[in-house]
Parts: C-alpha cells; structure tokens; sequence
C-alpha cells in the first residue's frame, strides 16, 4: 500500500509545474525514504532529479518500493481540479493500476475524488555523479526568472561568466546584444541576496531556453544555488522547504566542451 497525504495541494501543483514541460512519462520511484525520479528530456540535454522526504508529507506510508509511471500532463489536469488551499490525499493499492486521489477543502465542505491510470514506461536509471563544482553562485528566484525573462528578447544561447569580482550574463542575437552583471548584495534584512564562491574564472555558454523553463520552479523557494564547473553540466537546485529539491542539470554548447 502507498498513500501520502499534504494539508495544501499547490505545493504539489508547483512541483509539477516545474518540470511537466521538461519531460512528459515519468517514473516516480517510491520507498521509506520518499519519492524521487530521475529522467532526461528528449534531446538529452537537460536533466531533472526530484527528491520529496517522508517528513515534508502530512502523512506517509509506502510498505515497499514501487515505481508508479505517470504521465505529467494528465497528472497536472487532475491537479488544477483542486484549489491550492485544499489537501490530498494520493493513494496506490497493490495491483499497481491507479493512482487515486482525494481533494477535501479546509471547511471539509467539499470533496472530490479522481483516479489516473499509471502508465508502463521503460527507462534506464540515470546515474548522476558527485561532482565537486568550484563555482557556486547564491542568488534570489525573483532575480533569476528576471534575467531569464529580460535577455530572452534577444537571442536564444547565453553566456555565464563568474569571476571574483561578479557574474555575467550575456546574449547576443540578430536584433542586439545584452548583459547583466551581478555584485555581492545583501537585502533589508541584511542577508546575503546574491553572493558566490569561486576559485577561478569560469565563463560557459548554454541554451537560454532551457533555463527559461527551470524558471518555472522560482515559485517553489526565495533563493536558488546555480553551480557550475568546466566542462561539466551546469547545476540548478531549487530547495522545496521540508520537502527536498529539484536540481536540473544542463550541458554546455559543445563550442565550450571542444
């Protein structure tokens, strides 16, 4: 038997969100440990690893490991049937055939109930290994969507550039070019807004389009970590409070890896 329960079903509806237009057919993979899945987007560049903990749940029970196939279009239609603020309560028996769910409003004044029917989706476990990156950079959701979103206009492959001094981000298309610089700042609460750690000069270039739909996950979290180290894919970890994280991978343009 699986069942796990959240007092609010948008976090669950944000989660989805964020990685629904990266992959389609997932395999959700379910322990004592929680629930992760692992998968590649179709042109094998991007990777997204999501990891929600026991303790992040209202309720959890998974008697064994099981692998439930879902796929995320229809398991986002059944989620926007919910308001943010009603629980669900999402449960597998052991014929493993259905996902059932079960939305109740806070006044418990309105129940609703769905099925999703699982899907048999054969995949390769994706190995990721531990990486040590020399650059990591701390910056907040809201500057990240906004970078992504003001140098879009431009063109669609974007330049990273990290040094002791600050970060750049710069684009160059057929009608212009662009670039943001970011200093170390801290907010009125005196923490540290953007700030970073790097041991060398690390410059790299990726397909903006790609973290356009990382941005996605920005509601999830304040701040996000992006890491990177060369010739090595770019990481992105959005932090979901108790829950876990979604971390996306991105390789480079291969003019950076030649």
């Amino acid at each position: 038997m699986f069942e796990v329960r959240l007092n609010q079903s948008g976090q669950l509806k944000k989660i989805v969100e964020a990685i629904k237009d990266i992959v389609s057919d997932v395999n959700f993979d379910c322990d004592s440990q929680g629930l992760s899945l692992q998968a590649m987007d179709q042109s094998h560049v991007s990777l997204v690893s999501l990891i929600l903990k026991p303790e992040g749940f209202e309720y959890f029970r998974c008697d064994k490991s099981i692998t439930l196939g879902i796929n995320l279009l229809s398991l986002y239609k059944i989620l926007k049937c919910a308001s943010n603020e009603d629980s669900v309560t999402i449960s597998c028996k052991d014929t493993m055939e259905i996902l059932s769910f079960l939305f109740e409003s806070p006044a418990n004044d309105r129940i609703s109930e769905f099925q999703l029917k699982l899907i048999q989706i054969n995949t390769e476990q994706l190995g990721i290994p531990d990486t040590e990156y020399p650059t990591v950079v701390y910056l907040t959701s809201a500057e990240y969507r906004r970078i992504c979103s003001d140098l879009s206009i431009l063109g669609d492959t974007i330049q990273i550039e990290v040094s002791k001094t600050g970060i750049k981000f710069e684009i160059e298309g057929d009608i212009g070019k662009g670039s943001i610089i970011l200093r170390r700042s801290k907010n009125e609460n005196n923490d540290e807004s953007i700030d970073f750690v790097n041991n060398e000069t690390i410059k790299m270039t990726f397909a903006l389009r790609y973290l356009n739909n990382f941005s996605k996950a920005t509601p999830l979290c304040d701040r996000i970590i992006l890491k990177m180290s060369k010739d090595m894919p770019l990481q992105l970890e959005f932090k979901i409070g108790l829950h876990g994280c979604i971390r996306y991978y991105l390789a480079p343009k291969m003019d950076d890896v030649l």
